[in-house]
């Protein structure tokens, strides 16, 4: 069953965040990970939610995705990220 990583980011530092950009793509590949929604505007349709950076990410698996999130290979963009911005993650199964 497929997985998402939902995303909602404040950069806090945008020069530094652009290097955390330029890591991340390389590190989704060995779980199979893919970007669905990468910034962009976004559009309150109900509620009062304002995301900073709205990002999903689509693997094929729970287990794959939570594999990513702890991974070494993420590990150097992890830490980028988290001085770079504030950010919540949600992983999400998918539906069959």
């Amino acid at each position: 069953m497929k997985a998402y990583i939902i995303v909602d980011v404040t950069v806090t530092d945008p020069v530094r965040y652009e290097d955390y950009k330029k890591l991340t793509l390389a590190s989704l590949r060995p779980f199979d990970g893919k970007f669905i929604v990468r910034g962009g505007p976004t559009e309150a349709l109900e509620g009062d939610w304002k995301p900073g950076r709205l990002v999903v990410l689509e693997f094929p698996s729970p287990e794959q995705a939570k594999a990513w999130w702890s991974s070494p290979g993420y590990a150097p963009a992890k830490a980028i990220r988290q001085e770079a911005s504030t950010a919540n993650l949600l992983l999400v199964e998918g539906v069959e």
